[in-house]
């Protein structure tokens, strides 16, 4: 049986809705899912009692999905059972993104439970190559500076997108994300490009990049061209609407293998 460790947003549904039998929902303090009610809630202080927990129900397998802010941890609401963990705990929140996910994934891991991957778990979420869209893309340039961009931001494990505009880049995903950072551009990003990308080396069974409608509005708002995703590491939520969206406005879809010009 699934269980869903679930944050914020559109994510642990689309996950749930592709399931064969409904899975366990299990949200972190704070982040509840959109459009999905938690069958639990539970704290980071609390995580061993949780593992105890899901092991009792059955649950041989672990999916981690949705958005989630870096918990502060209160010492008093410690149980008995993740105290052993609480040096752990402390380095894994102390990383970065990715260096903390492959932390709490370590962790499931060594209590029996497989953890699999967002799209391994509903893989319609990943769009196939090419440009779905009306309009199709000139932005060969933009992809290949968005190639060296993600890449060294990964090795920093910072963001996973960015926005390109005249061969240089005007702005750059951080911890708010790829909306927020669309909400900021100003009208000299105009004509630019979003491309978004994992991070190189990254564990793609979390965290893996998301675009959805929301994403498709903030580049139309911004005036920006179009999207580069890369294929195979870009989930897209509601496909047919950000579509939509996007042949309504007059910009393009790009789902671009890596190897492409």
């Amino acid at each position: 049986m699934l269980a869903l460790i679930a944050g914020r947003g559109r994510l642990p549904r689309a996950v749930a809705e592709a399931q064969p039998e409904p899975p366990l929902v299990c949200a972190l303090d704070g982040h509840r899912p959109e459009g999905l009610t938690p069958d639990l809630t539970f704290r980071i202080e609390r995580l061993g009692g949780l593992m105890e927990t899901l092991r009792r129900r059955g649950i041989s397998r672990i999916c981690l999905c949705g958005g989630v802010d870096r918990p502060t941890i209160r010492p008093s609401a410690f149980d008995w059972r993740t105290l052993l963990l609480v040096p752990r705990i402390r380095r894994a929140l102390t990383r970065g993104d990715d260096g903390a996910l492959r932390s709490i994934i370590a962790l499931f891991e060594e209590r029996g439970f497989t953890v699999i991957a967002a799209h391994e778990a509903a893989p319609d979420l990943l769009p196939p190559a090419g440009a779905p869209t009306t309009v199709q893309p000139d932005a060969r340039a933009e992809a290949r500076l968005g190639d060296g961009v993600i890449a060294e931001m990964g090795r920093a494990d910072l963001g996973q997108a960015c926005v390109i505009l005249g061969g240089g880049v005007i702005a750059r995903e951080d911890d708010s994300g790829t909306d927020a950072m669309l909400r900021g551009l100003g009208p000299d990003a105009r004509g630019g490009v979003l491309y978004k990308a994992p991070k190189p080396d990254q564990d793609r069974r979390a965290d893996l990049p998301t675009i959805g409608p929301e994403t498709a509005s903030g580049a139309i708002r911004a005036g920006l061209r179009g999207i580069v995703i890369e294929a195979g590491g870009v989930i897209v939520l509601d496909r047919a609407e950000v579509i939509r969206r996007l042949d309504q406005a007059g910009l393009w879809l790009w789902v671009r293998k890596r190897t492409s010009e």
